[in-house]
């Protein structure tokens, strides 16, 4: 039986680099664990934000804890929905900043780039002292060292993050579970038990300061919305998700509204069941814990791991800011510098600069959380109004099916969000929140003078014209010169091939070296003529940029020729002479010249 054509060929595979293929791009669940932990951890001391609020207005007041929940977990579906539209109109990531800069002109768009460069520095900032924070409360003998061990996990992180975007993800992956774990076991376990296995802490008198009303609700709905925090994060770093990018986002988005939601009102319920109220020495997640399982094992397993997770929360801002800042590039509004990305992919300037100002902000404030926690949560309720905000006016302007009711969700989410925004602020400003009040303007002044400075040498450049035809030119290679050597040779060379007129220039300390010098050229006769200068002050570097600045008179372009040793290992470069680069600095400096490196290459060391 004669068989038929065989089936066809495959042409050869091609390797994939670093960063080509989804290796190194986050899947749905690796999303959750490198971008969700800040909004996740934050079950920790969101409810308790509002306990520490109504106390104020006595024990009564505590029955308030689940209502304002509920309509925290309201809030919080409004924003989930909303950041999957974002993920979908702008996949290119950005969140707030991209839809302000589509929707809402170019003045918001720096408003929600300052507030989220504000938010994901702080993030860091507050994750790692409250991490370090709890660690000391487990162990007393590191409480005088809260920086050193805030400094310590911030390097830890960033070189992670350095590493790659997929690699923080596999690292943060069994921590994120066991958070989880433990938080969805306090819950159910907490509400199947008829009375509290434990109490811990030290019972505290509660002192009536203020009426219970409904500025003091707004105040407890302001601070509960603390747990809300870095719910953006993932439609900021679309990019780093692998193929299809906007599904996988919207995902995670879902999970992370979804376990977010459960835990909230889960930990809202035991509170009002079990009659939660501060205690001395113990946070009310951590009375919880014990309520449930008791004070053995399990109640420091349980803190332990919530210690963990609070601290590795900062990653969710590795994940997020670097990607916000290569928009930023791209639109001239930061250094060019923070849009370049290695091959794993990783936007290696923006991991830096975070763990630079972040290391900055712990330094100063020294690692207590308390001087941190007031300049906390407001950029990013100012990033969600503007994304609540832009949303409405991008179902307006579309008018696509059904925008009256995604209109009208939007419309909501972004009154809800501007009042705790403004609640934020008001009732911070004297503690800590005039920083960020000041500090906001700043950056949008910086973004806009970065902007104006690229805009105007642009129009110098003549970017978006076409310029005249380029003509030829007389050019001269000049090329330094110190000795007659193979590396001489090597240069003269090179020089010869790239130009038809060449000099070599040698600097000598008098008259006498620079006639020994000349004799021994000739007697090499290479066919170059030479030119030595005399520099009784022994400086090599100033008489031949003199001899460039002369010889660059008129229209001819000149050109310098530095050789540069290279050896095999990096440990003796430091061995040879620097001269070349000290050389070179100087005449990019100080003239017109167009400077060429060439390496010469050992190959015994």
């Amino acid at each position: 039986m004669k068989s038929g054509a065989g089936p066809k060929q495959a042409g050869p595979r091609v390797p994939l680099r670093h960063g080509e293929g989804d290796k190194d791009h986050l899947s749905s669940f690796g999303g959750l664990a490198a971008l969700s932990l800040d909004a996740l951890s934050s079950v920790a001391y969101g409810p308790e934000a509002i306990v520490l609020v109504l106390v104020a207005a006595g024990s009564s007041a505590l029955r308030l804890t689940l209502p304002i929940t509920l309509c925290i977990a309201g809030l919080l579906a409004v924003l989930v929905v909303s950041y999957c539209q974002v993920i979908a109109v702008h996949p290119d990531g950005g969140g707030a900043y991209a839809v302000g800069k589509k929707d809402l002109g170019a003045t918001v768009s720096l408003l929600a780039a300052a507030s989220l460069v504000v938010d994901y520095v702080l993030t860091v900032a507050v994750s790692l002292a409250a991490g370090a924070a709890s660690l000391a409360s487990s162990f007393p003998s590191l409480a005088h060292h809260l920086l050193a061990i805030c400094l310590i996990g911030l390097a830890l992180i960033t070189a992670v993050n350095l590493w790659g975007i997929a690699e923080s993800a596999r690292f943060l992956m069994l921590p994120m579970v066991l958070f989880l774990a433990a938080m969805l076991g306090v819950i159910a376990v907490g509400l199947a038990r008829s009375h509290p296995a434990a109490l811990v802490g030290s019972v505290q008198p509660i002192h009536i300061s203020e009426a219970l009303g409904v500025v003091l609700v707004l105040k407890a709905f302001a601070a509960g919305c603390s747990a809300l925090t870095g719910i953006e994060a993932i439609a900021n770093g679309v990019p780093t998700f692998r193929e299809p990018r906007v599904k996988r986002a919207q995902r995670t988005e879902l999970m992370l509204g979804g376990l977010l939601a459960v835990m909230l009102i889960g930990l809202s319920l035991l509170i009002r069941r079990e009659h939660v109220a501060p205690r001395g020495g113990v946070t009310v997640l951590a009375q919880l814990t014990a309520g449930s399982f008791g004070s053995g094992w399990a109640y420091s397993a349980t803190n332990i791991v919530v210690t963990l997770v609070l601290a590795l929360a900062a990653n969710t801002s590795f994940g997020g800011l670097p990607v916000l800042m290569s928009l930023l590039s791209k639109d001239n509004r930061l250094p060019h510098l923070f849009g370049l990305r290695s091959e794993r992919p990783v936007h290696r300037y923006g991991v830096v600069a975070l763990a630079l100002l972040a290391a900055v902000l712990l330094i100063a404030v020294d690692a207590v959380t308390n001087r941190l926690i007031p300049l906390y949560a407001i950029g990013v309720f100012i990033g969600f109004t503007i994304s609540q905000t832009g949303l409405v006016r991008h179902w307006f302007s579309e008018r696509s099916p059904r925008w009256g009711l995604r209109a009208a969700v939007n419309g909501t989410g972004a009154v809800l969000t501007a009042i705790a925004a403004l609640v934020f602020v008001a009732s911070k400003f004297t503690s800590g929140a005039w920083v960020v009040v000041l500090t906001v303007p700043a950056l949008m002044l910086l973004f806009s003078r970065i902007e104006r400075y690229y805009r105007a040498v642009a129009v110098e450049l003549g970017f978006g014209h076409a310029p005249q035809h380029p003509l030829a030119a007389d050019s001269l290679m000049i090329v330094p010169v110190n000795d007659i050597s193979r590396l001489t040779e090597h240069a003269l060379h090179a020089a010869l091939s790239l130009s038809g007129d060449v000099v070599a220039v040698s600097v000598h300390a008098g008259p006498e070296q620079c006639a020994e010098f000349r004799a021994r050229w000739e007697q090499w006769d290479p066919g170059i003529r030479l030119e030595t200068l005399g520099s009784p002050t022994r400086s090599l570097v100033h008489p031949v940029v003199d001899y460039v600045q002369r010889a660059q008179q008129g229209d001819r372009q000149i050109a310098v020729l530095i050789t540069e040793v290279q050896p095999r290992h990096w440990r003796y470069r430091i061995l040879h002479n620097q001269r070349g680069l000290l050389l070179a600095t100087v005449l990019r400096a100080d003239t017109d010249a167009v400077i060429c490196t060439l390496p010469y290459r050992l190959r015994s060391r």
